[in-house]
């Protein structure tokens, strides 16, 4: 049966343990035959889970988890190294194939892709469950990859309700039942809710939803701000404007490393950092982005976290400018607390596009200029070498012994 009306029909395509199907494909005849599996970390126990099986997580698995504490709670489990070139590949590979499926596509990230398929039911004179199971199958066909499909006639609903049809499942919220659809959940389950107002809410008893539902909009904005007081009215209720976006920017580019053995000599981190600046100004570059705000995030060896962040009056690209903030905010990090390093992650934010106009020096080399256009030409040439020769055709000298 076919839905009428005019509501929009938005799907949100959910990977299967994205980095445990990749994993397995990648290495048939060892991740592929491990039933218990966790991607993330080393088999000694260091690092981080980035994704576990299912039968994994049977046992309390949890992505960012200690992997020696997965490995604590699952001591049979098979640790394996994230595939992050092959999960690239085969993200964009599912990419191009639901492209070929629905007329608007939005990457939300690696493993999760927003449809909006409004207006293909005359097309094809099919229900939104009878379309999402359709791309379900073909997609699993052409690429190899399971996944869950919620739907519904907002990117919220169909985000929560992709968790329901985990695994490899389909989970529609029908128009108009969106309100009871959300008494169901948790407060805590709404994007966006972090944990600091899951709190503030829990004092004030309140947990579920639709407990919440009774509270006046002034009573939230008075608790919480009215700007997110009236969010979380909205949003409590199933109210999400969001569009299905292809060309919503992107917010983040980052990249970390969890070390073998705490690192503890400035040289060490140095090479580190060199490295990750290297990885997330590429791919800054690939994405025609600049970046203002440059962050360094540390785990020290009693696995405090800690960061700091700088905004230049200029916009970034270069991996030379990239890693000279950065090792200023690395040094301010260790200035304060000069401990073991077991984490080091390099984080940009506060994007503009490679043709916006800024304030620059009045000549290439000017002292005040962070980048000169002579840097940039030679940081896309590098890359133009690297995506030809491989990754290991030019590389920073300090990074020859990595």
């Amino acid at each position: 049966m076919v839905e009428q009306g005019h509501s929009r029909r938005i799907l949100l395509v959910d990977c299967d343990a994205f980095f445990v199907q990749v994993a397995r494909l990648e290495d048939p005849e060892g991740a592929g035959q491990a039933k218990l599996l966790l991607v993330g970390g080393s088999a000694s126990g260091r690092g981080v889970v980035t994704s576990a099986s299912y039968a994994a997580r049977a046992f309390g698995v949890r992505s960012a988890m200690p992997t020696a504490q997965a490995l604590r709670l699952c001591p049979g489990a098979r640790v394996v190294r994230v595939p992050r070139k092959a999960c690239a590949h085969k993200s964009h590979e599912m990419r191009l194939e639901l492209q070929r499926l629905s007329p608007v596509v939005q990457a939300a990230s690696i493993d999760e892709f927003y449809l909006d398929v409004t207006g293909t039911e005359r097309l094809f004179r099919e229900s939104l469950e009878d379309t999402a199971n359709r791309i379900r199958r073909t997609v699993l066909e052409a690429t190899e990859i399971s996944v869950s499909i919620g739907g519904g006639t907002r990117r919220m609903i169909a985000k929560l309700a992709s968790d329901f049809a985990k695994p490899a499942g389909v989970h529609i919220v029908p128009p108009g039942k969106e309100a009871d659809f959300m008494k169901q959940l948790n407060l805590a389950d709404i994007p966006g809710v972090g944990p600091a107002l899951v709190r503030s809410l829990q004092d004030r008893g309140l947990v579920r939803i639709e407990d919440a539902l009774g509270v006046e909009q002034e009573w939230l904005e008075r608790w919480f701000g009215a700007h997110r007081g009236a969010w979380l009215y909205r949003r409590m209720r199933g109210l999400d404007p969001s569009r299905v976006d292809p060309r919503e920017p992107r917010r983040s580019i980052s990249s970390e490393r969890t070390f073998a053995r705490d690192l503890d000599t400035d040289e060490a981190l140095g090479r580190s950092l060199l490295k990750l600046s290297t990885s997330v100004g590429r791919t800054l570059r690939k994405a025609g982005l600049r970046a203002r705000t440059i962050t360094v995030k540390v785990k020290d060896r009693d696995f405090k976290t800690r960061s700091r962040a700088r905004t230049t009056p200029q916009s970034l690209e270069t991996d030379g400018t990239l890693f000279t903030v950065a090792r200023e905010l690395l040094r301010e990090l260790r200035t304060v607390r000069p401990t073991p390093v077991r984490l080091l992650g390099v984080g940009l934010t506060n994007f503009t596009t490679g043709i916006d106009p800024e304030q620059l020096g009045m000549f290439d080399d000017d002292d005040e200029a962070l980048e000169t256009e002579r840097g940039r030409t030679l940081s896309k040439a590098v890359d133009s070498l690297r995506e030809r020769f491989g990754d290991r055709s030019i590389v920073p000298g300090p990074m020859i012994r990595d």
